[in-house]
C-alpha cells in the first residue's frame, strides 16, 4: 500500500515557475515508477511527466517538453515536478501516481493516486 500527498500547487503569473512534491508513504516507494497527471476542467485527465523506480528514464508529454523537471529523492521518499514557463493552459488539477510497473505508470490505469493539488496560471 502507498499513499501519496501533493503539494507545492497554487496560483502563479504567465512565464512564472513552481515546484509540486508528492510525498509518499511506505518503505517500497524505491521500487515503484512515480508520475504526475493533470485534469483541467471539463477535459479527460492526461499524462504530464514519469520517472522509473530508479530515476534512469524520464518521460514527458509533449506539452510540457523542456519546460517541466521530474526528479525523485529516495531518501526523502518524494517525487518532484518543477514547472517553469508556465502557461495558462498548464491551469490543471495535477496528481501524482505511483505504479509497480513503469507501462502502466504511463498509462494512467490502476496504482496509487493523490488527493491532487491546483495549479492556476494567470494570463
Amino acid at each position: 500500500q502507498v499513499q501519496l500527498v501533493e503539494s507545492g500547487g497554487g496560483l502563479v503569473q504567465a512565464g512564472g515557475s513552481l515546484r509540486l512534491s508528492c510525498a509518499a508513504s511506505g518503505r517500497t516507494f524505491s521500487t515503484y515508477a512515480m508520475g504526475w497527471f493533470r485534469q483541467a476542467p471539463g477535459k479527460e485527465r492526461e499524462f504530464v511527466a514519469g520517472i522509473s523506480w530508479s530515476g534512469g528514464r524520464v518521460y514527458y508529454a509533449d506539452s510540457v517538453k523542456g519546460r517541466f523537471s521530474i526528479s525523485r529523492d529516495g531518501a526523502k521518499n518524494t517525487v518532484y515536478l518543477q514547472m517553469n514557463s508556465l502557461k495558462p493552459e498548464d491551469t490543471a488539477v495535477y496528481y501524482c501516481k505511483a505504479d509497480a510497473a513503469i507501462a502502466t505508470m504511463l498509462d494512467g490505469r490502476g496504482g496509487y493516486w493523490g488527493q491532487g493539488t491546483q495549479v492556476t496560471v494567470s494570463s
